[in-house]
């Protein structure tokens, strides 16, 4: 019998989940638990990088394994784990960052992106070793397939990079060979105050969060930035903001853009389109809600984390001694 590939994706609790978050991730983590062996986590660990109040990271933490399971995750079937419950992600992070370079870490995107906005001094090593870390998720699961936001693809193709120098080095298959996986529409869902812009989880105005009562989240998509015109067509960049509506309609209707943009054709009042656009994502979000509600309660956030932490360290520790003993750390028997 063919072993089960591998799946791995997670959040980083930093800020309040955005319909972004939803559409990018959380709508797609379940499509991966009947065919793979799936492993779904919360990055707490990543959101120690920059400052971040402790009794938010903890609630946030507690409002993303909610999130998880009303998505539609089933805890037999998916390990839904913390990633500060196992150990051998930081002990694999020490191991790895001796096999990556700080040429390759000074370039990625997100590091350059964060760091510009700070003082040079006061960049911590953490946010430019984040990769490093991010590089031990994967390979501790031997993951397969790496769902993630367009933004995130470099790192596994840093991953990647890693697999091939530590294999070689090493000349035996200590890691499987990890591949990006992005959704077709809606990786990037953008601002409703700037379509230029990602929509991330620190503009007020412009995000839509998964926490947002229904009559807000009308009001935000029907005060959302549109463009000249009256045409309702896919044109990012001239239109960048019925462009982004219509990523938004076409990924919950699960159609193609260019569905989505024919579905409109006879509509040439953006009022009328973006309350059918808000009529969408209502539809979809307020039951959302209502399922997160249900399994906000403490009980079962802990047993669904005690659980995954069971599974996940159990695969871990597998993996972690595997790399140990291949690099000559001694393993006690």
């Amino acid at each position: 019998m063919e072993k089960m590939k591998r799946s791995l994706s997670g959040i980083k609790p930093t800020g309040n989940l955005t319909l972004g978050n939803y559409i990018g991730a959380l709508r797609n983590f379940k499509n991966y638990q009947d065919e793979y062996e799936n492993f779904v986590f919360i990055a707490d660990l990543h959101a120690l990088t920059l400052p971040i109040d402790p009794a938010f990271l903890r609630q946030n933490t507690k409002d993303i394994v909610a999130f998880y399971l009303a998505s539609g995750l089933d805890k037999d079937k998916t390990t839904i784990f913390l990633q500060s419950d196992v150990s051998a992600h930081s002990e694999l992070n020490s191991i790895l960052i001796n096999y990556l370079y700080m040429g390759e870490l000074s370039r990625m995107t997100q590091f350059k992106d964060k760091s510009a906005k700070m003082n040079h001094e006061a960049v911590g090593v953490g946010l430019f070793a984040y990769p490093v870390l991010m590089t031990a998720d994967i390979l501790l699961y031997n993951a397969d397939v790496v769902p993630v936001g367009e933004d995130q693809t470099q790192h596994v193709e840093l991953a990647r990079d890693l697999v091939h120098r530590f294999n070689a080095r090493y000349n035996k298959e200590v890691f499987v060979m990890p591949k990006a996986v992005t959704p077709k529409v809606g990786a990037r869902i953008m601002s409703l105050s700037d379509p230029t812009k990602k929509m991330s989880k620190s503009d007020p105005k412009g995000d839509i969060f998964l926490k947002d009562e229904p009559n807000i989240i009308r009001k935000k998509i029907m005060s959302a930035v549109t463009d000249t015109g009256n045409e309702i067509i896919y044109d990012p960049v001239n239109k960048p903001g019925i462009s982004n509506l219509l990523q938004i309609y076409s990924a919950l209707s699960d159609i193609t853009l260019d569905e989505a943009q024919s579905r409109f054709h006879d509509i040439h009042q953006y009022g009328e389109f973006k309350k059918i656009i808000a009529d969408k994502v209502l539809e979809e979000i307020v039951p959302f809600q209502e399922r997160f509600k249900e399994f906000s309660n403490p009980k079962i956030i802990n047993e669904v984390l005690n659980q995954g932490k069971e599974r996940a360290s159990r695969v871990a520790s597998r993996t972690l001694n595997k790399v140990k003993k291949t690099v000559g750390l001694y393993v006690h028997e």
